[in-house]
């Protein structure tokens, strides 16, 4: 039987991150977490103001979705921007198999998302910076990418036959 790791639901914002983690966290019966609620109150602040993050900011907020991560060695799906190779790194540990599912798309069809959402704190005005700062998977690193052009159910779905099928864990440990 295999084990199912926990899932990093990744991408910048307004890909789709808490509706595809929400609904694969159910598909696969898995404890759910929301990346942004382990954003220290002065990140939230900083973004909210317009300023986009640093290493700096993001490394406390990163270590703790990491914590998180190696506290549900069962499995459990969370979403983290987890832009850059190095913050994938971070959340990568020996004792816990993680896998990346990377919600990609065109800048434009998210950026009309961000615009149209409510009650969130990230602006549209930095989505750029965003995408400046994104390394996409490398293939040496366990997950999958998907266009965020197909609905959310497809989307899960999709993810959750290649975790069936063990694709792309090749480097899940």
């Amino acid at each position: 039987m295999r084990t199912t790791p926990v899932v990093v639901v990744m991408g910048v914002s307004g890909s789709g991150k808490s509706t595809v983690g929400t609904l694969l966290a159910d598909r696969l019966g898995v404890p759910y977490a929301e990346g942004d609620d382990f954003h220290p109150p002065a990140n939230v602040a900083k973004m909210a103001a317009g300023h986009p993050l640093d290493d700096e900011d993001r490394w406390p907020w990163l270590r703790a979705i990491a914590d998180w991560i190696h506290a549900h060695p069962s499995g459990a799906v969370v979403t983290c921007s987890a832009l850059k190779r190095g913050y994938r790194d971070l959340l990568r540990r020996d004792d816990v198999p993680v896998w990346f599912l990377h919600l990609s798309g065109d800048p434009e069809l998210i950026r009309s998302r961000i615009a149209a959402r409510t009650g969130h704190f990230m602006p549209p005005a930095l989505l750029n910076s965003q995408y400046a700062a994104l390394e996409p998977l490398d293939a040496d690193e366990p997950g999958l990418t998907v266009d965020v052009a197909h609905t959310p159910q497809d989307i899960v779905a999709t993810a959750a036959d290649a975790l069936q099928r063990g694709e792309g864990q090749e480097g899940a440990r």
